[in-house]
């Protein structure tokens, strides 16, 4: 089983995976600048929980467009 696991193979693996983190922290950071109001403070400390659904469907949808983006 382990034969077949390639060197090349994991190492494009965690290549994608910091090219992953690297977009949704920068989406995270868009997503900040173009807010009127402090998302980090409506989370945490308002315990805003629609906001908190928000932000997470939007993570959700933004790691499908990537990974689509990485697989094609």
């Amino acid at each position: 089983m382990l034969d077949a696991i390639h060197l090349s193979e994991v190492i494009a693996t965690v290549f994608y995976v910091a090219l992953g983190m690297i977009l949704l922290g920068f989406s995270w950071k868009v997503i900040e600048w173009l807010t009127p109001f402090s998302l980090r403070k409506e989370i945490e400390d308002d315990q805003n929980m629609a906001i908190a659904v928000l932000i997470g469907s939007l993570f959700v949808s933004i790691s499908l467009l990537i990974g689509a983006v990485i697989l094609s």
